[in-house]
């Protein structure tokens, strides 16, 4: 009678452990070879760094958003008016979403840390960049039922591969642990791209551009949304988006992004 070969715990223990050992030593000089040859470099402008994030240079000149700011749309303040008190803009031009907050401006490096993410697959930007997100947003997302993703249109996800703005999702997810809703909200019609349009233009560009499916209602419905983007502008694709969420039912809609930019007249009233 044929008789089988024995199985890998069939071993001798003396072998197992000498096979263990040998895998072992193996796998650490596999890495100890990737650490020679691709060493740990700053995110933003790629010079070595002792351990993953950015270079101190870099993350001196990340403007981090912090209080005081207002409560609506987290728009820093120059000085501190005092609690719940509404900027300019929040006043004259309020939002669909009933609070935007944004982990820094947007300024040099993090345009870079942006572009980067966005055009050129560097996917490993997201888990810090998300965790800074959830950090800056922690008031939202403790009152949070579900994470949504600013969508792509299918086309322009098909050449980009992937969505930035599911990537900062799914790295504040695990962050904080609300969970990630990730095809509620759908693109249903390609729009220009927002660079060099004026604020009406960018209005009238994604009017109708997003819906929430029949099918993913029940995802949104009677629930408090926190919607996330990379960058936030001039603020019309956040508005967009929101307001389909709150079409479909969606009890409040909360805005979370990465980088907001911050004009200079935006002050307290």
């Amino acid at each position: 009678m044929d008789t089988e070969a024995p199985l890998p715990w069939s071993l001798p223990a003396r072998l197992r452990g000498a096979l263990h050992y040998c895998h072992r030593t193996l796998t650490q000089s596999a890495r100890l070879v990737l650490d020679i040859a691709l060493p740990l470099q700053c995110v933003a402008c790629r010079e070595p760094v002792a351990s993953a994030g950015v270079c101190a240079a870099c993350w001196s000149q990340l403007s981090f958003i912090a209080p005081p700011f207002c409560s609506r749309l987290g728009i820093p303040f120059v000085y501190d008016p005092g609690p719940d008190i509404l900027s300019m803009q929040a006043i004259a031009t309020p939002p669909a979403y009933f609070r935007a907050r944004a982990a820094v401006r947007y300024d040099e490096v993090a345009r870079t840390l942006v572009h980067h993410l966005k055009y050129h697959d560097r996917t490993d930007l997201a888990p810090i960049m998300g965790s800074w997100m959830a950090r800056a947003g922690a008031e939202l997302l403790a009152e949070a039922d579900v994470i949504v993703p600013v969508p792509l249109h299918w086309r322009r996800g098909f050449s980009r591969r992937f969505n930035q703005s599911g990537a900062l999702a799914k790295a504040i997810n695990q962050a904080c642990g609300v969970p990630v809703a990730r095809d509620a909200l759908r693109r249903v019609r390609p729009t220009e791209h927002q660079i060099g349009l004026s604020r009406a233009q960018r209005a009238t560009n994604v009017q109708g551009a997003f819906k929430v499916p029949p099918e993913r209602r029940h995802e949104v419905q009677g629930r408090r949304v926190v919607l996330v983007d990379d960058v936030l502008t001039s603020g019309a694709t956040s508005d967009a988006c929101a307001r389909a969420l709150l079409r479909a039912g969606a009890a409040q809609v909360d805005l979370l992004v990465f980088a907001r930019v911050v004009v200079p007249h935006g002050g307290p009233i």
